[in-house]
């Protein structure tokens, strides 16, 4: 009796290295990752009843509490700009950053009964928690321009330039530096549970250490330095200075901003990659 010969589908296998990004099987499942970003945009909007709407209302909102308390109460400089489109220029990016980084630092926690029962590439969690919050970054940025529009054609001193080019860098930094820095928080907090409380508040302190609210030019020497040493100010200030041409921007800034987006990436690569391989054993 002749033994017949299986065909496996799918081999698992160790991780040659920890950096291994295994980018072939990445692309081998590129329907899962497309029916994650799906989900996660059914999801959090099916059962609202504005739905997709609170794209446009959350920014609103937060625009015009921006402008009373920090234009017209604390009097921060908005470079010359109508507040408007200072305010929301920040928020529009920030905003895709934060919920990136938010949804990332949790994948572990999030997706434990999943993992435990089924093989696929674990990065293709927090890959598509980056995906599927373009959505909501594209929805955001029309609002942007509706409002930009506005003010340039009401003859506002508003000058878009070359640099315009460069905001899908600015969108690919945000989203690497949300990627890699939520995959280190994610691996964490696999067994540092205090993590996930601290969370919520460090995003909010992160956003004051970033130039949404203030224009760089506004800084105090003596923290100008510190502001300049995080790796998110130069894409904000880049993202508002393509759209307006106010604001500060420096191509060693942005070359440090890459630097660091890569080593940030890396090492939550190298994490993730490690935790991934006992994290049952702890979430």
């Amino acid at each position: 009796m002749h033994e017949e010969k299986v065909e496996w589908t799918e081999i698992i296998e160790p991780r040659s290295h920890l950096l291994d990004l295994k980018l072939h099987e990445l692309w081998r499942y590129r329907d899962l990752l497309v029916m994650l970003v799906r989900r996660d945009f059914v999801a959090t909007y099916k059962q609202t009843i504005l739905g997709p709407i609170w794209f446009f209302i959350q920014p609103l909102l937060t625009t015009v509490t921006y402008m009373l308390i920090f234009g017209n109460i604390a009097k921060i400089s908005t470079d010359g700009l109508p507040m408007a489109v200072f305010y929301l220029a920040g928020i529009t990016i920030w905003n895709y950053y934060a919920d990136s980084l938010n949804k990332t630092a949790t994948v572990f926690k999030d997706n434990a009964n999943i993992f435990g029962k089924v093989y696929f590439p674990r990065l293709i969690m927090p890959l598509s928690i980056v995906v599927s919050n373009l959505v909501r970054l594209g929805i955001q940025l029309s609002l942007f321009l509706l409002i930009w529009g506005y003010y340039f054609i009401s003859g506002a001193q508003l000058h878009p330039n070359i640099y315009l080019l460069l905001v899908p860098v600015v969108v690919l930094l945000m989203a690497l530096q949300a990627l890699g820095l939520g995959m280190i928080i994610s691996a964490l907090t696999t067994k540092y549970r205090d993590l996930i409380f601290l969370l919520t508040f460090g995003v909010q302190l992160l956003m004051y250490a970033t130039p949404v609210i203030y224009p760089l030019s506004a800084l105090p020497k003596k923290y100008a330095l510190l502001i300049h040493a995080n790796p998110l100010s130069e894409p904000v200030e880049l993202f508002r200075y393509a759209f307006t041409g106010s604001g500060q921007v420096s191509w060693a800034g942005l070359a440090y901003s890459v630097v660091c987006t890569l080593v940030m990436l890396a090492l939550g690569t190298l994490i993730f990659n490690r935790v991934e391989r006992k994290f049952m054993d702890t979430v």
